[in-house]
């Protein structure tokens, strides 16, 4: 792994082959020129999600996502699909508690046809009654449909209402049913042009494209919509959680015991961001890991995982597993924190790093061989870290870390009074 790792270090990205530039009206563009193919995307980032939310418009980030491709002045409902197809691409997009992102992958000879669709729907999206109605009712849908056939989905929803007591981490990305089916059009309309501004977005371009031509079209396209005022700032701190919290979900359909034990970890452009990265992935990647010895390999659960999101304020570490068969709550919870501890107090082994390091190295270059993995860490790094740039440090910021440094973030955060642990069953134990 080492040895691969080192092989694709010597034909990475590197630097001063990325080129931006921001318009007058503060939308900045990001160009990386890769011609290894025809074919060029668009990630489009706006710093808008369920964490600029309040009560009574919960879910409107993600319900935008749904909305932008429902029309505006030159495409009507569902063109920006049919387009994009007609030209031999295609698109998608995503909502978290941060960012909507929207992706367009196309042919590079179609570069101006995606422009046109982008910044038409930002200078002029339709904002059509029946068209709300209709996709009120698909988010609704939406939300019933996931919580009912995903077990992790009900129980991160309700843990991140526990864990989270004043900060907007605590609102569900979807939204809440009764704001989705009570925001009116001037909720709509004020959120729009609110998060929807220039100045409020990164666009990155990767593949075979000329910088000179990309910023060409942003001009045409996107320089003439007018620069709003910033967005509010989140000014909502989450108070220091002082104790250990317990929440329990009663689903009949459960057929075996889930656990979720969260702990509260800074935001992605910390210090300790790369330590916890690789602490994570020591406890719970691949059948070597930590959580899978302890839980897996002796037939307690029969699966472990570890998830965070990149963030723009302190969030949470999640560690999942599900019960083995008839394997009460209490066992499971008894082996997954005793795991844990165990790094708290006799630390890890330098080979135990060293192979997560390598991991995190490999999979780093591994992802920029696609234009679409180079679209997304650029795009990530400047959004979150706040310098594209700082995704060639990445190599360097995982090699410099000790098994000391491991040991002590595991120590800092991953502490009794620091978790919020959530079980979902059929019944109460």
């Amino acid at each position: 792994m080492a040895y691969a790792a080192a092989s694709y270090a010597q034909a990475a990205l590197t630097a001063d082959q990325v080129k931006s530039f921001t318009l007058p009206n503060g939308m900045k563009f990001i160009v990386l020129e890769s011609s290894a193919i025809p074919n060029a995307n668009m990630y489009t980032f706006w710093k808008v999600g369920s964490r600029n939310e309040a009560p009574g418009i919960t879910g409107l980030s993600h319900f935008f996502e749904h909305m932008m491709f429902n029309g505006s002045r030159h495409y009507g409902p569902k063109m920006f699909d049919r387009t994009m197809e007609a030209k031999g691409g295609a698109n998608n997009a995503y909502t978290n508690s941060d960012v909507t992102v929207y992706q367009d992958w196309f042919p590079a000879s179609a570069l101006e046809t995606v422009f046109k669709l982008e910044g038409d729907r930002i200078a002029s999206l339709s904002i059509d009654p029946k068209m709300v109605e209709s996709e009120r009712g698909v988010v609704l849908s939406e939300r019933s449909t996931g919580l009912e056939n995903s077990n992790v989905r009900m129980l991160m929803q309700d843990l991140n209402s526990v864990a989270f007591t004043a900060h907007p981490y605590a609102i569900p990305t979807i939204g809440w049913e009764s704001d989705i089916k009570s925001w009116n059009q001037k909720d709509l309309e004020n959120y729009f042009h609110t998060y929807y501004t220039p100045n409020n977005a990164v666009a990155v371009i990767v593949g075979d494209v000329k910088v000179d031509n990309v910023k060409q079209l942003a001009n045409k396209y996107f320089g003439s919509i007018p620069k709003r005022p910033v967005p509010p700032a989140v000014r909502t701190k989450e108070p220091e959680q002082k104790g250990e919290r317990r929440l329990f979900i009663a689903k009949a359909s459960a057929s075996a015991p889930n656990v979720m034990v969260a702990y509260k970890v800074p935001e992605a452009s910390h210090p300790d961001y790369y330590a916890l990265d690789v602490l994570q992935s020591l406890l719970a990647d691949g059948k070597t890991s930590r959580l899978y010895k302890a839980l897996v390999d002796t037939q307690i659960s029969n699966s472990v995982s570890a998830f965070s999101t990149d963030g723009f304020d302190p969030g949470l570490l999640y560690f999942y597993t599900v019960s083995a068969g008839n394997v009460g709550t209490d066992k499971i919870e008894e082996a997954l924190l005793a795991a844990i501890d165990k790094v708290i107090k006799d630390g890890v082994t330098e080979e135990e790093l060293q192979k997560v390091k390598n991991a995190k190295l490999l999979n780093l270059y591994r992802a920029q061989e696609t234009i679409n993995g180079k679209a997304l860490q650029l795009g990530n790094h400047e959004v979150f870290f706040g310098d594209y740039g700082k995704m060639f440090d990445e190599p360097a910021q995982y090699e410099k870390l000790t098994v000391a440094d491991i040991q002590n973030v595991a120590a800092k955060y991953l502490k009794k009074s620091q978790r919020t642990i959530g079980v979902l069953a059929a019944k109460e134990e």
